[in-house]
């Protein structure tokens, strides 16, 4: 699988499942190991559409071309075997799992990795979910708490980061995770993404995002701009700052010319 990008899109077309609304209308996008690119665009471009397609969310269906992750067709994946084959998905609005504690959870996700009824040893487990919380300057306590259950948004981002950390994906996708935060909350989740970034080089990363201050500390490989179901423009993070500068009125004026 080596010889394959993380993650290719080709064409790619979808539409909202049971609705004749078309959102992604051709996007072809290639990530290879250890990239991060991000997706700038105004509302209703199509990013968190092409995030949630990645990830198998129910609600939306390709409609065309493809969709390969280290060259295995996504599109025929559940989203289980997806996050099973190393897709992980941090959400811009993190559901509340009331009763359920942030270490059981991750327990639980850890425990369905295991192949052949192999059980999860709870004590490494404990030792590796103290560990990845130290990395990410959390305290313990943290972990006995129910599963975004009255958290703030910073800490609901935190969490999606320390799910992130334990379950290592090969890609992560990040829809908007940036998305209400304050300045010093957004410093922690991108703190959060360097280190882990430096401690597994390999992985790849797709950050869907409205603002470019995040970029100021998440460097990407690669900027692209998303407008009316496809990406319009491809460069470097000098794209992310002209759009911080001047907005999207310049493709606007493009596509209705």
């Amino acid at each position: 699988m080596d010889d394959f990008p993380i993650l290719a899109a080709t064409g790619l077309k979808a539409k909202v499942a049971d609705e004749d609304l078309h959102i992604l209308k051709g996007v072809d996008l290639t990530i290879g190991p250890g990239e991060i690119h991000a997706v700038m665009g105004p509302n209703g471009s199509g990013k968190s559409t092409l995030a949630k397609l990645v990830a198998g969310h129910p609600g939306y269906e390709a409609t065309g071309g493809s969709l390969a992750f280290q060259g295995e067709d996504l599109l025929e994946m559940e989203p289980d075997e997806r996050a099973q084959a190393g897709v992980f998905m941090a959400f811009q609005y993190p559901v509340e799992i009331p009763g359920v504690s942030i270490a059981n959870f991750l327990r639980t996700a850890l425990q369905a990795r295991l192949e052949n009824g192999e059980e999860l040893d709870l004590f490494d487990f404990q030792e590796h979910l103290m560990e990845r919380m130290e990395l990410l300057d959390m305290k313990p306590s943290f972990a006995e708490r129910p599963v975004n259950d009255g958290f703030s948004g910073g800490e609901k981002k935190r969490n999606e980061i320390l799910q992130m950390a334990v379950l290592k994906p090969t890609l992560a996708v990040m829809d908007e995770t940036d998305s209400g935060l304050d300045i010093d909350a957004l410093k922690v989740v991108a703190r959060g993404v360097n280190t882990l970034k430096a401690e597994n080089p390999e992985m790849s990363v797709l950050l869907i995002t409205h603002y470019q201050r995040i970029l100021d500390h998440v460097r990407p490989d690669a900027v692209h701009v998303m407008f009316d179901g496809r990406i319009v423009e491809t460069g470097g993070p000098e794209v992310a700052l002209a759009l911080e500068a001047e907005g999207y009125e310049e493709y606007r004026a493009a596509h209705a010319a």
